[in-house]
């Protein structure tokens, strides 16, 4: 019997040491018959984001080759390759837990995730380079791009960047003077975009970023406006989180039987799923995570678990949290209401904020969204009918929302 593969967020230690998959390969093949090639994927907390860069990671690595049937065998990519499997050096980047506290410790916080990214590059891939802690996080990544450059010839790199906005978030959620200065303008952050676009013109050939919110998307556009947004593809729609089909099959392959499988399903569906991330997809999806906890702790005790909200995803959506806090609009509190009450909310939905020139209503909305609180629904007037996706979300959230009504000489 597999083994649950909660809290298990690399690609390779999942098949190697026995945990169920879920199988997402087919939309590798699907990302790659893409006209374009650099793409940002953006979902909710806990949506198995970092996961699906490990599976990327370790399908186009040059180093794998050798293991590319262990790791792939059973999937749908492995029985269907494409053309460019085993094609690229991967640099990869995660820019999450930097310490957000001042402007200074921020910019380390980010030239320090940039230099163990790099060396580790160097390293795996045998470069010779000289990785030096004295340059700027861009220089950096200028420095070794042009390095690989000369020693590789023909070759390319994939980037892969997980968690993108992580920091940013954080920073904007208490500090937006100091975000503005790190990612707009001639912040540090902007020109290290800046330095990748212009690697894109000799050898970074794809780019594959992810996270919760395009909040940092409009303040880089000019110095990095090559990115192709795909968050509200229909045919990537279910690409992260589980189907139903899915979940089945997944408690099936873990020994769940059948009459037990018929007592759970209504039970994680109410408090579980519900999302939709396009006006014309037709499947919901359940928040991966989240069932993942709930199973995990089901085979364990033999029973369903006395709280249905795991801790840690409590934690994580209450940080994000306070990026609401940055949207302006005397409505604010009317649109709290209705989204508590249940109400549905008809709107576009913002593919960038620019907290230069304000956030107000429709951003507001469009936050929740992203952070995954609303969920589409269906379509009115054009425009997408937003709600809330589930019981466990609603929990959630009701809590901080229900200060902040409170706090009506803020919000009216």
């Amino acid at each position: 019997m597999k083994k649950i593969p909660y809290g298990i967020s690399n690609y390779e230690e999942l098949v190697e040491d026995g945990y169920y998959y879920v199988d997402k390969t087919m939309y590798i093949e699907k990302l790659e018959s893409l006209a374009e090639k650099r793409i940002m994927f953006l979902r909710p907390r806990k949506f198995g984001k970092t996961l699906f860069t490990s599976t990327l990671e370790n399908y186009y690595d040059i180093k794998k080759k050798d293991k590319f049937d262990k790791l792939y065998g059973e999937t749908y990519i492995g029985k269907n390759p494409t053309k460019l499997k085993n094609r690229y050096h991967i640099l990869r980047f995660n820019f999450s837990g930097i310490d957000t506290k001042t402007e200074e410790t921020t910019i380390r916080g980010f030239r320090d995730r940039v230099q163990n990214s790099i060396q580790g590059f160097v390293g795996y891939y045998g470069l010779e380079f000289y990785v030096n802690p004295e340059q700027t996080a861009e220089a950096m990544l200028d420095s070794v791009l042009q390095a690989f450059r000369l020693q590789k010839l023909e070759e390319k790199i994939y980037v892969i960047i997980d968690e993108y906005d992580h920091f940013a978030n954080e920073l904007l959620g208490f500090n937006t003077n100091k975000f503005k200065e790190l990612v707009s303008k001639n912040g540090k952050v902007r020109k290290w975009y800046e330095v990748l676009k212009q690697g894109t013109e000799t050898v970074v050939d794809r780019i594959f970023i992810t996270g919760v919110a395009p909040i940092t998307l409009d303040s880089m556009t000019s110095g990095f406006n090559i990115i192709s947004d795909k968050t509200q593809n229909v045919k990537l729609n279910e690409m992260l989180g589980f189907t139903k089909q899915e979940l089945i099959k997944m408690m099936d392959s873990l020994d769940i039987n059948a009459k037990q499988i018929e007592e759970l399903l209504p039970i994680l569906k109410e408090n579980y799923d519900g999302y939709m991330f396009s006006t014309k997809a037709t499947e919901k999806i359940y928040n991966s995570n989240m069932c993942l906890y709930f199973l995990n702790e089901y085979k364990e005790n033999d029973e369903i678990p006395e709280s249905l909200v795991d801790v840690n995803i409590v934690s994580d959506y209450s940080k994000l949290a306070r990026m609401l806090d940055i949207c302006d609009g005397e409505n604010r509190r009317y649109i709290l209401e209705k989204v508590i009450s249940g109400e549905g909310i008809t709107t576009e939905i913002t593919k960038k904020f620019n907290p230069e020139i304000g956030v107000g209503e429709k951003e507001f909305v469009s936050m929740l969204f992203y952070l995954g609180y609303l969920t589409i629904q269906g379509e009115e007037v054009l425009y997408p009918k937003l709600g809330i996706p589930n019981k466990v979300m609603k929990e959630i959230y009701s809590e901080y929302f229900h200060t902040k009504l409170e706090c009506k000489s803020k919000y009216v």
